[in-house]
């Protein structure tokens, strides 16, 4: 666990207080791994390496966290949220099935386009860890049960065959946008989005 704080740690220096210190050093280590983990070259995190990589030292490390994996999981759970926030705000506008999921995944193409490092610690196969693992399949259930209601409100409820199909699209959205942002997939932006919403809305978008 992290460590207590002492009270000389969180007094005011320089103008700025001690626990705003501590939330910027925190933040400093979430951008530092989202750069060694999302990076074209991304691999493996340590803590010596994503504390050269924030100019911290180990201690300000274990102020915040208790391992390099419970940082993979806080990076990991950032970006799901904000993907996730993003994604239901526009899935949630009154309008037809085809364009709220449609919305949703454009949502989703913006904020891994804009920077790919996000997209690449959601989706590439390279990054490979039980962290990781646990996280993906726990934000691959979330996805599945959004898509899972676009079958529902067309039915009125989604049988278990939808819940399904529903894993099944999602799994290949993953790949698909995985691909995408390894450009071995030559597709413009839109023509992603009109992939993606195809491949999520099935036989659904005749109904």
């Amino acid at each position: 666990m992290s460590s207590p704080l002492s009270m000389n740690e969180l007094r005011t220096y320089a103008g700025e207080q001690g626990d705003q210190r501590v939330a910027r050093r925190r933040q400093q280590l979430l951008d530092a791994a989202l750069e060694t983990l999302g990076s074209s070259d991304g691999g493996s995190l340590s803590v010596r390496g994503v504390c050269r990589e924030a100019k911290l030292t180990a201690r300000y490390f274990y102020e915040s966290f208790a391992s390099a994996d419970d940082l993979v999981a806080a990076t990991y759970d950032g970006v799901i949220d904000e993907i996730m926030a993003t994604a239901s705000a526009a899935f949630a506008k009154p309008t037809k099935i085809t364009d709220r999921v449609r919305a949703a995944v454009a949502a989703i193409v913006d904020l891994i386009d804009g920077d790919r490092r996000k997209g690449r610690l959601l989706f590439s196969q390279s990054l490979v860890s039980p962290t990781l693992a646990n996280r993906r399949f726990a934000a691959t259930q979330k996805l599945a049960e959004i898509t899972a209601q676009s079958a529902a409100s067309i039915k009125n409820s989604a049988s278990p065959a939808d819940v399904a199909a529903a894993y099944y699209r999602v799994g290949g959205l993953a790949n698909l946008l995985a691909a995408w942002l390894d450009d071995h997939v030559e597709l413009s932006r839109d023509e992603l989005i009109d992939s993606c919403t195809a491949l999520l809305i099935g036989d659904q978008g005749s109904q």
